[in-house]
């Protein structure tokens, strides 16, 4: 929904505009898929109107569904609220997207050169955390994993957060979850935070229309610059930033291109209305060539 501003407590406003479509996940998704990289859905969905709207936008955008539909439940859904500036709230109600278990994981047969995307939202939902935690710890090192904390990182339990961050590859998130994991406000310094606990390959702090903080281990913290646009829905924007990174990753580019290939993708979608607002790859490369 599209207000004006927020309501107070006990108030109302009237919408100027709403739609119903995918969202979360899928829009992460639907950025790497509109880079050219394949994918494919291993999370869990349910029966009704929006198990049956997310699976139909999935097959339009040419995303796989790996597991079967939950029976007797339907997939849940957010409200997300669009001010006037821009900015984004969410409201969310779970489903069957919620109740993912570790044999519905076990079943996924994984390629040497896939990457495993793992949403915060699943992290903080029990049984998903669970089915989550135990899967990871199962994957070889060869995979590379990567995880969005998302806004609810601090809902995630400790004994939880900490196995996932041993095991991800890439640590992608904006400054507010960095600052909720590690306690600084200052971006790079969170970024250098969360490297030194992953271990692993690195961490993206997006920081809005600055662009972005890259870190990795042994390496100076870069900042990577973003484009000057003007943003009207910042809904989508980290979803598009972390799929067209994990996209370029897989490409085989630097850390620091794919970075800045996101930075141009999330610049992008913040001019379009909507979640699943990612460019295609020829407008990233239109971008990136006009810069």
């Amino acid at each position: 929904m599209e207000v004006p501003a927020l309501p107070r407590p006990g108030g109302d406003v009237l919408a100027g505009s709403s739609r119903i479509t995918p969202g979360g996940g899928y829009n992460v998704m639907v950025a790497s898929a509109r880079q050219g990289l394949e994918v494919a859905y291993g999370g869990s969905h349910g029966t009704g109107l929006f198990g049956d709207l997310a699976r139909a936008r999935l097959a339009e955008a040419g995303i796989s569904v790996l597991q079967e539909p939950t029976a007797d439940v339907d997939t849940g859904f957010d409200v997300a609220f669009v001010d006037g500036t821009g900015e984004r709230t969410f409201v969310t109600a779970t489903g069957a997207e919620a109740a993912l278990t570790y044999e519905q994981l076990a079943g996924i047969r994984l390629r040497a050169d896939d990457a495993v995307y793992v949403s915060g939202y699943g992290l903080a939902y029990p049984a998903n955390r669970d089915a989550l935690t135990r899967w990871l710890r199962t994957l070889p090192r060869s995979t590379v994993v990567i995880v969005d904390p998302g806004p609810l990182v601090a809902e995630i339990p400790a004994d939880v957060l900490g196995p996932v961050l041993d095991r991800a590859d890439w640590w992608s998130c904006n400054l507010d979850e960095a600052i909720a994991t590690t306690g600084h406000a200052d971006p790079e310094q969170a970024a250098v935070a969360l490297a030194r606990r992953t271990g692993r390959s690195g961490v993206v702090v997006r920081i809005g229309p600055a662009g972005c903080v890259l870190a990795m281990p042994g390496a100076e913290v870069l900042r990577v610059p973003t484009f000057d646009v003007r943003a009207v829905d910042s809904n989508g924007a980290g979803d598009a930033h972390v799929g067209v990174f994990v996209a370029g990753l897989a490409e085989g580019l630097s850390p620091t291109r794919a970075a800045l290939r996101a930075n141009a993708a999330a610049a992008i979608a913040v001019t379009r209305r909507g979640p699943a607002t990612a460019p295609t790859r020829a407008d990233v490369d239109r971008l990136l060539d006009g810069a």
